[in-house]
C-alpha cells in the first residue's frame, strides 16, 4: 500500500503522532502488545485492544483481529489497530514507514532495515543509527525537535512542570497486585483520597491522591500492577476538564516532530 506508515505504540503520547498522521492523509497501522497499560485511556488509541473501537477526538480507530482485516480497513480508510509487539506484520506489510512510538525509554527492536523511512521518539535510540530520525520527547525547549544525529535528551524520571507540580502529578503503585479503581477519569480529588485500591494476598493497599486536582489518567480497573508501576495521573489545573478528551500539547508538538521528520526524508530519497 503507497505511503502506508506502521506505529509500533498506541499510547496517548502515540496517539497524537497517529492521529496527526491520519489527519494529513497517510494510511497509518498501529502495533500494539496484548494488555496495553495506557493511562491517559480516553485520548490513547490502544483502548482498541479492549474496547474493539476507540474514538479520539474526531478519528475511531478500530481493532483488527487480524493482519488480513487489518489491511482491509486500510483500504476502507480506516484506522486499525492490530496485537503485533514483535512487529511481525512489517516484514509483509513493507510500509513506507516505521514510527516507534513505544516510549519504552529503550529500543524494544524497531531497526533502520524495517522501512525505508524510520523515526523513533524518546530516549533509547541512536539517530543515524538505529533509525534515521529520533524526536525529542522532553518538556522544554526542544520538544518535537528533529535529531538528525544522536541521541534524545535521557529520561530523567522526573514529569515535566505544569502547574508547579513535577512528580507529585504521576502516581505509582504502593504494591504489586490487581487495581481496583475507586474513582473515574474526570474526577476530582483531593490529596490523601483513596482513588484506588490494589488487591492482593495481604488484603487492600490503597493508592492515595497526592495533590488535589483532576483524575486526567487512571489505568483500567483489573489491570496486574507490580510495586511502581505508573497507575495514574493527576492534573492541578482543576477547571480544564477538557483535557480528560483532548490529545495533549505535548503529545501534538511530538506528532508535528513525526510529520516533519517523514515529510523530509520522503523529499530527500524520492520515495
Amino acid at each position: 500500500m503507497k505511503n502506508l506508515i506502521v506505529v509500533r505504540g498506541g499510547g496517548d503520547l502515540a496517539t497524537g503522532t497517529i492521529y496527526k498522521l491520519h489527519q494529513c492523509g497517510f494510511p497509518v497501522l498501529v502495533l500494539e502488545i496484548a494488555a496495553p497499560s495506557a493511562i491517559r485511556r480516553n485520548v490513547a488509541f490502544s483502548e482498541a485492544v479492549y474496547q474493539g473501537t476507540q474514538q479520539v477526538e474526531n478519528v475511531t480507530c478500530r481493532f483488527a483481529d487480524s493482519l488480513e482485516e487489518a489491511v482491509r480497513l486500510l483500504e476502507n480508510g480506516e484506522l486499525p489497530l492490530l496485537v503485533d509487539p514483535e512487529g511481525k506484520s512489517i516484514e509483509a506489510l513493507k510500509p513506507m514507514a516505521v514510527v516507534d512510538a513505544i516510549l519504552a525509554k529503550r529500543n524494544l527492536g524497531t531497526h533502520k532495515e524495517m522501512a525505508p523511512i524510520t523515526v523513533a521518539l524518546g530516549p533509547g535510540f541512536t539517530a543515524g543509527v538505529d533509525v534515521d530520525a529520533v524526536v525529542e520527547t522532553q518538556r522544554g525547549h526542544n520538544l518535537g525537535r528533529v535529531l538528525w544525529q544522536g541521541a534524545a535528551a535521557p529520561n530523567t524520571g522526573v514529569p515535566g512542570i505544569i502547574a508547579g507540580y513535577g512528580k507529585e502529578r504521576v502516581i505509582h503503585s504502593p504494591a504489586a497486585g490487581v487495581l481496583r479503581n475507586v474513582c473515574k477519569i474526570t474526577d476530582t480529588v483531593r490529596k490523601g483520597q483513596t482513588i484506588a485500591v490494589v488487591e492482593n494476598e495481604a488484603g487492600e493497599v490503597p493508592v492515595e491522591a497526592t495533590l488535589d486536582g483532576l483524575l486526567r489518567g487512571l489505568i483500567r480497573d483489573g489491570y496486574p500492577v507490580t510495586q511502581g508501576f505508573k497507575i495514574a495521573d493527576i492534573d492541578p489545573r482543576i477547571g480544564e476538564y477538557q483535557n480528560c478528551f483532548t490529545i495533549s500539547d505535548k503529545a501534538r508538538c511530538i506528532a508535528g516532530g513525526v510529520v516533519e521528520a517523514i515529510l523530509h526524508l520522503k523529499g530527500e530519497r524520492g520515495i
